[in-house]
This record gives structure tokens, C-alpha cells and sequence, in this order.
């Protein structure tokens, strides 16, 4: 049931020697629940990644978002500005999938740690940069389901540099991933969107690819000058169904 009790609360996440900062929500309500973990946009864990963590408590998950950019810029989060964007970005571009990689996996293990769970209930959504680094983690073993938006550069590169992400595709195989696209997006050209279909399909990966017609970059945001309505709503009801069938709901 939606709009549950929920609690929230700043964690530290273990890696080693380095502490990640995350965003925490669950709901008040005991048991062992299926988890998600949350992957902020370029603009880090600000007011809008911090509302779909609650709003993803509310529908009865563990919802956890670690900041992407700990190891470059402790502390950030920022809004939407020309300048935040140009920040934003230099900060991504001194990311390495590696790391981001290992930070995910400590995310993952810290949840397991401290928080009643179900085998095999692991989820992740992405947003922009997180959409992307979405893709990088439905590699990893615990993550069955993954909802990734607008991540540009899936078909043209990497964090920190090599092989496109879209090369580890098959990796994916035994997941089940959905992705979601504005065709106004002019970072994500529509034949980089048929490519990642094409490749997913290639590697037999379970998808459906959203193609949201007058939906620019950043469409989910209700912050951001580009919030479709429209897109969003159906987006949403389209990432609880994913987690509802995937992650053994209830």
C-alpha cells in the first residue's frame, strides 16, 4: 500500500577508508522489505533525489541514495543554474565506472547489513548521470531490476574512460532493466535509444524502452524547466510496476 509511515535519515556508508554519505527512507513498519538503491543526477542528493527516496519508502522499500561524487566533492548538492550544471559536469568527469562500481556494492552491502531485507529483492533507479551509472550497476550480482533515466553517454563512453558502457551489456543477462527517454532529449539522440535496445535485446536482458514524445532531458523533475507532466506520471507508474513484479512485492 502507497503512502506509508516512513523514517529518514543521513548514513554513512563504509568503503574501506572512505566513508559515503547516503540518504536514507524506509518505512516505520517492521519486517524484511525489498530495497533500492537511488542514483542522483550530476546536481547530487538535492531535494528532488531526497523525494523520490521518500516517495519510493511510501510505496514500502528500503530506498537508499549514496552520493556519487564523496571521493570529489564531499558535501555537494546543488540546483539547476547554468553554473550548477558546468559544476555538475566537471564533477562526473572526474569519475571512474570502477569506483562508482565499489561504491554501489558497499551501498548494497551496508543495506544488507543494517536493514531487514528479502534475498533477491535488490532494485535501482538512476537519474541523468545516475541513469547512466544505473546501467553500470544492474552488473552487479545483487541488482534485479533497474530503472534508469536520460543516462546520456551509454553508447559513447565510460566514467573515467574505455570501453561505452553499452559493451557490458551482456552482463545484464538474468536482470531486467527499463529505460526511459524524452525524444527532445538532444543528448540522447534517438538512434543512441534504438542502440541500447538493439543491444539489450542482442543479449537477451528483459527491457522496455519508454520513448516519451515532447519530453525533454530531465523530464521527472518537477524542479527542472523541462518537467513533462505527463511523462512523469506515467514513468512512475511504469518504474512501480517494474520493482512490484521484480523485487517479490507484497
Amino acid at each position: 500500500m502507497a503512502n506509508r509511515e516512513i523514517s529518514t535519515n543521513s548514513v554513512k556508508v563504509p568503503n574501506g577508508s572512505l566513508e559515503i554519505e547516503a540518504y536514507l527512507a524506509m518505512p516505520t513498519s517492521a519486517g524484511a522489505l525489498p530495497q533500492i538503491v537511488v542514483l542522483p543526477e550530476i546536481y547530487s542528493n538535492n531535494d528532488h533525489i531526497r523525494d523520490v527516496t521518500q516517495r519510493l519508502a511510501k510505496e514500502g522499500y528500503i530506498a537508499i541514495a549514496p552520493a556519487l561524487f564523496q571521493r570529489i566533492a564531499p558535501g555537494f548538492e546543488t540546483g539547476y543554474t547554468a553554473e550548477d550544471v558546468k559544476i555538475g559536469k566537471d564533477y562526473k568527469d572526474k569519475t571512474k565506472a570502477e569506483e562508482l562500481i565499489s561504491d554501489i556494492q558497499a551501498t548494497i552491502n551496508y543495506l544488507i547489513s543494517q536493514t531487514p531485507t528479502k534475498i533477491n529483492a535488490i532494485g535501482c533507479i538512476g537519474f541523468c548521470f545516475g541513469g547512466h551509472v544505473a546501467y553500470l550497476a544492474a552488473t552487479l550480482p545483487e541488482i534485479q531490476a533497474t530503472a534508469s533515466f536520460y543516462g546520456a553517454g551509454i553508447t559513447t563512453m565510460t566514467p573515467g574512460g574505455g570501453e561505452p558502457t553499452i559493451n557490458r551489456t551482456k552482463e545484464l543477462a538474468g536482470r531486467t532493466i527499463y529505460a526511459f527517454f524524452g525524444m527532445e532529449d538532444a543528448s540522447i539522440p534517438a538512434k543512441e535509444v534504438d542502440k541500447i535496445e538493439a543491444a539489450l535485446e542482442r543479449n537477451q536482458v528483459l527491457n522496455r524502452i519508454f520513448r516519451y514524445e515532447g519530453a525533454d532531458h530531465g523530464f521527472f523533475c518537477d524542479q527542472r524547466a523541462s518537467y513533462n507532466e505527463a511523462a512523469a506520471a506515467d514513468a512512475w507508474n511504469q518504474v512501480k510496476q517494474l520493482f512490484r513484479q521484480e523485487l517479490q512485492m507484497t
